[in-house]
């Protein structure tokens, strides 16, 4: 008895090494590794996709903090109230004062319209002011001191000076210090563009310019804690007038960049789908392949928690391995992702943290536990019976222990069922914690359930259809089994239909956004604006940019009015905002009135519609009309026959709306929130601007025409149009790196799907042999089958792709669908090809058993 005792100890002293030796053997040598590569696969994406758009956000962040030359800048047309100023140094933020207004400068020589920025001592709070001095140019240390002024570049030309000549600003006179080399406040507004000159802000009241009645610009500068100037922000109550920038409402590349992110984050969605999807199957092919295993150890004694241990160490060894291998694969594939964006990421990048990894993890044990819990606990459940007794053969058997094995297992169902499935709650509420109100992620996820649905109920109808045709032996018996079981043909259907549709999903969303982007910038856009064109050079100023064969816009009158009221009632402005919702305006709630009815507007006139605006409600011409860009009319709720009331220097007049056009403000062509007819507005005093476009060896021309036009202001924007354009060119690349992935990630469900589904019947296709089928029909016969369904699937993911592409870029991207005739052809053809490539390497392996 004590031997035996002893025996006893030891055993269960080496039990736990001996379990682990066993979960490390069934690891390497059992079905786990497809599971493996499904968990690494979702960690490596998140892990990447994550880091990514982590750096993306904070350099976002960081440059367009960067151009704002401030975290927060509050703009107003009156002087601003030092109570302001001393709420923000109380709330621990550092302010900084700049006051701006349009005067004259003049030389010994020339006299030239300017933009003055009369600049505080600690000016920029952000990004970098380069000011070159004869051979030096400091960039960081350097700042505008009293008695300084700095010209722009153009202004040296325009006013034929030298760093050392005088230069009189008003009342006063400067000494020109050297040259702006580098502003970080870039404006890229065609119509408010006039060269800069920097001054000191105590040099304001000896220039004499700024009088009462003028057009004067205030801003503060604050710079602090995320958290402190929300709370500021908050604290303060607009006045008429007044209105606060961030890097959210600035630079023309936000919106690329915007639609980048939003498209990483739909992507990785979609490849965490497929890839759990993946996951899903192989778990339920593991656990297939583990019942009989699991059946004979309950029956030598085998109790539930020493089986959960077993397969806990499997578990914990395969998830360890996926999360060393996925972060591994995640920071290489970051990298990848990143090299096509060398040129425009600062060096050296912002730290991405801990976040990525967290979050990687997070979502594959998220993904895991519902999609591994739910089949491991039925594999737990499995009676000891089973090991002579294969699923599903009680229901076609009789007898006593028949009965009695079905019972069993329907009471392990029972016992499951209640709680099993509600592991589907951890994701579902981990999407509600993470999405939050994002309706892009949600219209996705929405689409995915009903597209689902109803491609299932499709490819069943369809399948029925093609029964009631004749066909030849080997296609009336794969069409028999396919309709079988209509419930298990629409899963596979709508799971192999899935599949291909999120792969498709994924890569033409890239091309649109792609297409889209191309035509927002395309390579002939115009980058440069010349302004404040009189009426009587116009014509001398066109026939200067044709003699030197200059492709160049029409000429555009511009005058500078509001938008007052509609239909006789007047528009709501900040002065006339009911007390109780000035909170509301002050956090931009939409008690805020529209941007465009706090400012003035540029209207022009024209007989013909602009070619790159179109028209998509009314018609354009008729006396007294106006036309309207969409996105105000929406806002305001303009409609064609609407009467609107304007006004220009005070003087009011009215039109009637006569057509919506679709503007693209992006394409760097002169556009307008108003386009009146000719009797409405020009009789007013206007001037004139032309875009144009030269080569980068052209920079000759502009300052002739500076010197020929002195009071022509010229915008030139090729740097910024071929920053731009080179932003394209590497988006459009990490773009398609990530599509790659997305790709890789349906190929990979797809052919599991494909597997899993073939080794299915190989017990079919004895049972075919022993009745006497052939091998050829046989063959033929899983050739049809699959060759049917991978048609249906890939003409309804087709169909579904378009349907949910059409709808994301709407709703969700808010551009214009197109359609894409070639995937009608390509798509099906790749699941056919694929499905039958697949059938064609596992045909033969499947058929060995039938060897004599």
């Amino acid at each position: 008895m004590s031997e035996l005792s002893e025996t006893s100890v030891t055993t269960r002293q080496r039990s736990p090494h001996l379990l682990s030796r066993w979960s490390w053997r069934e690891l390497w040598q059992g079905q786990l590794w497809p599971v493996a590569v499904a968990l690494t696969l979702i960690i490596a994406c998140v892990f990447a996709l994550s880091a990514l758009v982590v750096r993306v956000e904070k350099i976002m962040t960081d440059q367009g903090r960067s151009v704002l030359a401030a975290d927060l800048v509050l703009v107003s047309g009156n002087p601003i109230d030092d109570d302001i100023l001393t709420s923000a140094s109380q709330r621990g933020l550092t302010v900084s004062k700049q006051t701006r207004f349009g005067t004259m400068a003049f030389s010994d020589e020339n006299m030239q319209l300017i933009s003055v920025k009369a600049v505080a001592n600690d000016f920029p709070l952000r990004g970098n002011l380069a000011l070159s001095s004869g051979e030096v140019v400091s960039v960081q240390s350097q700042h505008v001191q009293p008695g300084e002024l700095w010209l722009a570049e153009r202004l040296f030309s325009l006013l034929a000076v030298k760093e050392g000549d005088e230069v009189m600003i008003g009342d006063a006179q400067f000494t020109v210090s050297g040259l702006i080399a580098q502003d970080p406040e870039l404006s890229f507004n065609p119509f408010s563009q006039m060269p800069a000159v920097l001054i000191h802000q105590d040099d304001i009241a000896r220039t004499g310019a700024v009088q009462l009645g003028g057009r004067v610009q205030y801003r503060m500068y604050f710079v602090g804690a995320d958290d402190a100037l929300a709370l500021f922000r908050q604290s303060i109550e607009l006045q008429v007038g007044q209105r606060w920038i961030s890097e959210s409402t600035q630079g023309r590349t936000g919106d690329l960049i915007d639609r980048a992110r939003q498209y990483l984050s739909l992507t990785l969605i979609l490849v965490i789908i497929m890839a759990s999807a993946t996951l899903v199957l192989t778990c339920q092919h593991y656990t297939a392949s583990r019942r009989e295993t699991v059946a004979m150890m309950k029956s030598l004694g085998a109790r539930k928690a020493w089986l959960w241990r077993w397969l806990a160490g499997q578990l914990l060894m395969l998830f360890a391995f996926a999360a060393v291998l996925g972060v591994g694969l995640g920071a290489l594939l970051e990298t990848l992702l990143r090299l096509p964006l060398g040129d425009i990421l600062p060096d050296p990048l912002p730290p991405m943290g801990l976040t990525p990894i967290l979050t990687s993890v997070l979502v594959a044990l998220l993904v895991a536990i519902p999609g591994m819990g739910i089949s491991l606990i039925k594999l737990v459940n499995t009676p000891a019976i089973a090991v002579m007794q294969p699923e599903g053969s009680a229901q076609s058997g009789s007898g006593l222990l028949n009965t009695g094995l079905s019972n069993t297992r329907l009471s392990n169902t029972r016992q499951a069922s209640p709680w099993r499935f509600g592991l589907v709650l951890l994701p579902f509420g981990a999407l509600l914690i993470w999405f939050g109100d994002n309706t892009l992620m949600w219209l996705t996820l929405l689409g995915l359930a009903v597209m689902l649905i109803l491609l299932a109920a499709i490819g069943v109808a369809v399948v029925a259809l093609l029964r009631k045709k004749r066909w030849g032996p080997a296609m009336q018996l794969a069409l028999s089994r396919i309709d079988r079981s209509p419930l298990a043909t629409g899963a596979q259907l709508a799971a192999l239909t899935a599949s291909l549709m999120l792969l498709a999903v994924i890569w033409l969303l890239r091309t649109d956004l792609l297409a889209d982007w191309q035509q927002t910038l395309p390579p002939d856009a115009p980058n440069v604006f010349a302004l404040n064109i009189s009426e009587a050079e116009t014509q001398s100023y066109l026939a200067a940019l044709d003699a030197q064969n200059i492709e160049h816009s029409s000429m555009y009158p511009v005058i500078r009015g509001r938008l007052v009221a509609s239909n006789g009632e007047q528009f709501l402005t900040n002065n006339q905002i009911p007390q109780d919702n000035k909170n509301a305006q002050a956090s931009g709630d939409q008690a805020q009135p529209d941007e465009a009815l706090r400012r003035e507007l540029n209207f022009t006139w024209r007989e013909l519609p602009p070619v790159h605006n179109q028209i998509i409600a009314g018609a354009w011409g008729g006396e007294g009309t106006v036309s309207v860009e969409q996105g105000i009319a929406e806002r305001l709720s303009i409609q064609v026959g609407d009467e609107l009331e304007f006004t220009v220097n005070s003087q009011p007049f009215s039109a009637t709306v006569g057509s919506v056009r679709h503007v693209e403000w992006r394409n760097m062509r002169p556009n307008f929130y108003f386009i009146f007819s000719p009797d409405v507005v020009a009789e007013l005093p206007a001037t004139f601007l032309v875009s144009f476009r030269i080569g980068s060896d052209q920079s000759p021309l502009l300052n002739q025409l500076g010197r020929d036009y002195p009071t022509v202001s010229l915008m030139d924007l090729r740097t910024m149009a071929s920053r731009i354009q080179l932003m394209l060119q590497q988006v459009s690349l990490s773009l398609s790196v990530l599509a790659a992935l997305g790709v890789v990630s349906g190929l990979l469900l797809v052919l599991t799907l494909l597997r899993l589904g073939l080794s299915q019947r190989q017990q079919e296709m004895k049972l075919y042999r022993t009745l006497g089928a052939s091998r050829q029909r046989i063959s033929a016969t899983v050739w049809s089958e699959y060759g049917t369904m991978a048609l249906i699937a890939g003409v309804m993911a087709t169909l579904g792709a378009e349907s949910m592409v059409a709808a994301l870029v709407h709703f969700g991207f808010e551009l214009t669908p197109q359609w894409h005739p070639l995937l009608w052809l390509g798509l099906p053809a790749i699941a056919v090809g694929l499905v039958l490539a697949l059938a064609q390497s596992m045909l033969p392996k499947l058929l060995q058993p039938l060897k004599n």
